[in-house]
């Protein structure tokens, strides 16, 4: 299915919220029989509605009590827009406030507000409440969107919401499928004759029925046996969409509100990050690392041991960088949002965004941003997957299959000119050399690979002239053994071919020739065939010598055995 908007309510307890989900979708999102006694949202609800325009709209709604806050930031960490609610009986209040200032650091950037319990004052009061609002709203983001006044219970000013509302989605983007799904989930249950059930706002890429998926933290393997999204059963569902997945391999009470499922391989999962936290303005104290801290992200709640990279404390109203260590590991990216809280002191710190997940610097030294230059320059040499999945960008390697730092790329090359320029024998033995040093011979100039050794290319082949080369050109079918030789450097005669190897005996590939040559003679004047001791005769050598060159003359088609003779094979030198 394409993808439809996800927004989610927030405001002020007792403001009307889920009274207004109700009225909008004619789903009341309060699932819990205490919700609905006490008429008080605590946890998350969900419900979806079909504007004029045709378009679906699914509806988070978030408690607004403060006691619930968690629940709410659950809600609204991958929704498009909100609808952000305000009685016209009671104003502005403070829970209004703290919504209004976690969306922001959320970086939630289209909403609509809708002024609730029209009907229970006059034209004055209401007048006054849409003015009250918009001075709070003033220099936020909302401070250009659309006031609606209406009353849930008697419909009034609903349609108008609707339309404000296509609106409001016409200028609001939809969500890329960029390949690497992410689901936050925010709800595990155990559906009867389903089994484990969870759900969340799909975000990244698209998930189909039979995708071999994990959850994280710990990489645990799960299976998708079915899709449902606003009650519709799918077999593949677009980012931008709720999501509920019947999951095969993991039990309901093993997945938990604020795990996260992606596709293997997709992601780094990371327990530490730094980022650049926004504080806010009216904290009556700076932040430092002391504390009882607790970061909001995705829909999970994580306890967090915070460092303040730089000063030692961010003053309200200020900016800086801070680096967070959770407890377990979770799927991350750049730009990331989250929000921070205390949770000795019950309050909202601040929040802002991810700017580097498994940090190499040292806190002390760290200087965090959105760069991809600064990634690769503090790692040196980044493989290309790698660094797409640190940054979620792409860059075109300059070292074989990795991005390296331009003066760590000078030092390396250097370092390993030096290693051959200073090599003994053959050269540099390329076993000596890791992978990163094979990769950066293509970018060496002067080199050149022969076998297995690396050498200079104007350096004197120490083999063209090897002693014991020489020592079997001087008896070419009485050859000398190799015991008084470097073994490398007789194995690498070989490899070349400078030195042919059969049974134990070497002979210089100048006698092959010359062998060859010999026979050939041989069986112009003996065209059915000649015996070993014609060969031994022709070669002026002795049995020891003459098999092992004979086998080898069989073996590569120069002769062919029949009987006690060698008759000419197809390989067999032509004489003209």
């Amino acid at each position: 299915m394409s993808a439809s908007h996800v927004i989610s309510t927030a405001g002020h307890v007792d403001h009307g919220k889920s009274t207004l989900v109700t009225a909008l979708t004619g789903t009341n999102p309060d699932r819990f029989d205490e919700e609905r006694e006490r008429g008080l949202t605590i946890d998350l609800g969900f419900a979806s509605t079909d504007l004029p325009s045709g378009r679906t709209v699914a509806i988070i709604d978030v408690p607004g009590h403060v006691r619930f806050l968690k629940n709410m930031l659950a809600g609204v960490g991958a929704v498009d827009a909100c609808m952000f609610v305000v009685s016209a009986v009671e104003g502005w209040m403070p829970q209004s406030e703290e919504h209004l200032r976690i969306l922001e650091l959320l970086n939630v950037e289209h909403g609509i507000v809708a002024l609730t319990q029209m009907d229970l004052v006059d034209e004055e009061t209401l007048e006054l409440a849409e003015l009250d609002v918009s001075e709070h709203l003033e220099g936020t983001f909302l401070d250009d969107a659309p006031i609606v006044a209406v009353d849930s219970i008697s419909g009034t000013g609903l349609d108008k919401l609707r339309s404000a509302l296509d609106d409001v989605l016409d200028a609001t983007p939809q969500a890329e499928d960029l390949g690497r799904p992410r689901l936050w989930i925010d709800r595990s249950f155990a559906a009867k004759g389903s089994g484990t059930v969870v759900t969340g706002t799909l975000t990244g890429g698209s998930i189909a029925v039979d995708d071999e998926l994990i959850v994280e933290p710990g990489a645990r393997s799960v299976r998708v046996r079915a899709i449902q999204s606003l009650h519709a059963s799918l077999d593949t569902v677009t980012p931008g969409n709720r999501v509920a997945l019947n999951l095969g391999g993991v039990s309901h009470d093993e997945v938990r509100r604020g795990d996260v499922i992606v596709r293997a391989g997709q992601w780094i999962s990371s327990a530490v990050f730094d980022a650049r936290l926004s504080v806010l303005d009216d904290l009556d104290h700076a932040v430092s690392r002391r504390g009882a801290h607790v970061v909001y992200l995705g829909s999970g709640e994580h306890p967090a041991h915070l460092r303040v990279l730089g000063p030692d404390e961010i003053t309200p109203g200020d900016e800086g960088s801070v680096r967070l260590r959770l407890a377990a590991r979770y799927p991350m990216l750049p730009g990331d949002r989250f929000v921070l809280r205390e949770s000795g002191r019950s309050e909202t710190i601040g929040g802002g965004e991810i700017l580097d997940i498994e940090p190499v610097t040292r806190a002390s030294q760290a200087a965090p941003d959105r760069s991809v230059d600064r990634v690769i320059a503090e790692r040196g040499w980044v493989a290309l997957e790698h660094l797409e999945l640190l940054t979620g960008q792409r860059r075109e390697p300059n070292v074989g299959n990795w991005v390296v730092e331009p003066s760590v790329l000078e030092a390396d090359l250097g370092a390993l000119a030096e290693r051959v320029d200073g090599a003994d024998g053959l050269g540099l033995p390329l076993a000596e050399l890791n992978e990163r040093d094979r990769a950066l011979l293509d970018l060496l100039d002067d080199v050149a690979v022969d076998g297995t050794h690396v050498r200079k290319v104007d350096a004197v082949d120490k083999l063209r002239d090897h002693p014991f080369l020489q020592a079997l050109r001087e008896a070419p079918f009485e050859p000398p053994g190799p015991e008084r030789y470097d073994r490398g450097e007789v194995r690498e005669l070989v490899r070349r071919g400078l030195v042919v190897q059969s049974e134990g005996i070497f002979f210089a590939a100048e006698a092959v020739e010359q062998a060859a040559t010999a026979i050939a003679r041989l069986l112009q004047a003996s065209p059915d065939g000649v015996t070993v001791s014609d060969v031994r005769t022709a070669w002026a050598t002795s049995r020891k010598y003459a098999l092992p060159l004979l086998a080898h003359l069989d073996g590569t088609g120069v002769t062919r055995r029949r009987d006690d003779v060698r008759i000419g094979g197809p390989r067999l030198p032509s004489l003209g």
